[in-house]
């Protein structure tokens, strides 16, 4: 079987390796001159680690990144929550934090070592289906024939345009800030942390290295906006994005697939973005190799509308500028404060969902 997989950030890359620890190898491609060395997701599952432990790749990413051991949330100046991120139960017991382009890295490695090559360099142009195939046509003047077409191209997906599959949703009016950076004497240096720091705005600092820390919020400069003090060493990026919350009306039409930001965007809030793609893309590869192909669309849409769903309520939960929003954020606070098992259940789910 012949595969073009279009997209090599980490649904593209863990696709090509699902398929090729079991002896199919796929052609890769990206439009980009080279691998990222952007940051952009930072936090790793441990359902993603127990995907790509199957390919041993979760053992070079728990050996680089930063277990995030446990979550503060403050509401102004006041620690409203302090609660352990930990699961008897899961693969790895919290979440990994590791830059997006360190955890490609990893993942190219791997894929290179089953012997296949990202081809940079080279845009998909266009496609039509043709009978039993799909014609392709790349930015390299090259025709080819290909069984199956997968769009992990992200949220401007060609793929996904050239096969006219709607992708619905909305945009968020606000602007959201991010910074990377490298801080001295951060005392919690494995702690995520949240802080609403007045209604309505909310930012949030996660470890993601040794001294280094992902800082983002629905603000303009999250820096200036994070009420405590920061010795900042070096400032490795900033940037001011919007946020989209699509998602595909299906993630298949005859031979072309789509997973990752492809098929759905979100907030950065709960950190699935990029392990939503990790699982896409293992049930696709599952799909393929069990000649299972018409179970993909609906299994993934369900599941990825349904943590699009928890996410977003957990948005408005955290940013909401009501009164009653507010006053029902601040009792489920002081609920888990007071309740050792409610404390206990929300960091099981954190961890675990």
């Amino acid at each position: 079987m012949k595969i073009l997989i279009v997209g090599a950030g980490p649904t593209g890359l863990t696709l090509a390796i699902e398929l090729a620890r079991r002896n199919l190898i796929a052609k890769v491609i990206d439009r980009r001159d080279s691998a990222s060395t952007l940051s952009r997701a930072v936090g790793i599952t441990s359902r993603s680690l127990e995907i790509l432990s199957h390919s041993g790749v979760s053992e070079r990413l728990i050996k680089e990144g930063i277990p995030i051991q446990s979550a503060c949330l403050y509401q102004g100046n006041h620690l409203a929550l302090s609660l352990p991120l930990h699961s008897d139960s899961s693969y790895f017991p919290t979440i990994l934090g590791l830059p997006q382009d360190r955890t490609e890295k990893i993942l190219a490695d791997s894929l290179s070592s089953m012997g296949v090559t990202v081809e940079y360099q080279v845009a998909l142009n266009k496609f039509q289906e043709e009978g039993q195939s799909v014609v392709t046509l790349s930015s390299n003047g090259k025709e080819e024939e290909f069984d199956l077409i997968i769009g992990a191209d992200g949220i401007h997906s060609t793929v996904r345009k050239n096969a006219n599959i709607p992708y619905y949703g909305f945009d968020l009016p606000e602007q959201w800030s991010i910074a990377d950076v490298e801080l001295d004497g951060w005392p919690y240096p494995q702690t995520f942390t949240l802080v609403q720091v007045k209604p309505g705005i909310v930012v949030v600092s996660v470890p993601i290295g040794k001294n280094r820390y992902r800082f983002v919020g629905n603000c303009e400069k999250v820096l200036e906006a994070f009420p405590m003090p920061l010795k900042i060493q070096t400032v490795h990026r900033e940037g001011v994005f919007k946020i989209s919350v699509r998602q595909a009306k299906y993630f298949s039409k005859g031979r072309v697939f789509l997973a990752g930001d492809a098929a759905h965007c979100h907030s950065p809030v709960g950190g699935r973005g990029m392990n939503l793609g990790i699982a896409d893309a293992a049930q696709l590869a599952k799909c393929i190799i069990e000649n299972n192909l018409d179970q993909y669309s609906p299994i993934r849409q369900r599941e990825d509308k349904r943590v699009i769903d928890i996410t977003e309520h957990a948005r408005k939960l955290v940013t909401a500028k009501s009164v009653v929003a507010r006053i029902a954020f601040s009792t489920i606070l002081a609920a888990a404060n007071h309740l050792p098992l409610i404390k206990r259940k929300i960091s099981q789910f954190v961890v675990e969902f």
